[in-house]
């Protein structure tokens, strides 16, 4: 076994190395909060394109047009009630605690469930088995009686996602 040069600074460089990881872990294992996005203005989008492609084609077409044209002021009344649904309620929030998690039951929703670490069975990413009506990657969290799911797009950053599932991860002695 050789010993490394204090001339090359091996063991300072070590030693530093060694400090970050430690104060990573010590970081990842604290409580903290993240924020979902609702997406509001993507939902005011759709209602304002919808209604006027809708409406334009219900006034302009024949029998196939009309049709298509009440199917798009169907979309556009889903987004409208999408969209009041992000100004009556907040987004929501994943809060890792010290004793739980707590998961909320949807975007925009009133309901919150707080998860003790040991009925948590696994925290993942579907990245790319995602159904097409979702963005991927999708983070997943299995309970002992339900599955959480979370797109992409709930989340300001790819990051928020993966600081969740490593957090999790590491309660569970994954990581």
């Amino acid at each position: 076994m050789s010993v490394p040069s204090p001339a090359t600074g091996a063991d300072a460089a070590a030693a530093r190395k060694a400090e970050r990881a430690a104060a990573r872990r010590s970081a990842g294992e604290s409580t903290f909060q993240v924020e979902l996005e609702s997406g509001r203005w993507r939902h005011l989008g759709w209602v304002v394109v919808a209604a006027a492609l809708g409406a334009l084609l219900l006034w302009k077409l024949g029998v196939v047009g009309k049709g298509i044209g009440v199917i798009l002021l169907g979309l556009s009344a889903l987004h409208v009630y999408r969209f009041a649904r992000t100004l009556l309620q907040p987004a929501g929030r994943v809060e890792v605690r010290d004793d739980a998690i707590v998961l909320p039951d949807g975007l925009c929703r009133k309901g919150a469930t707080a998860v003790p670490y040991d009925q948590v069975r696994h925290a993942f990413f579907l990245r790319r088995a995602v159904p097409w009506s979702r963005t991927g990657p999708v983070l997943v969290i299995e309970t002992g009686d339900r599955v959480f799911t979370y797109p992409r797009d709930w989340f300001s950053s790819d990051s928020d996602q993966r600081r969740i599932a490593m957090a999790l991860n590491r309660r569970l002695g994954r990581a």
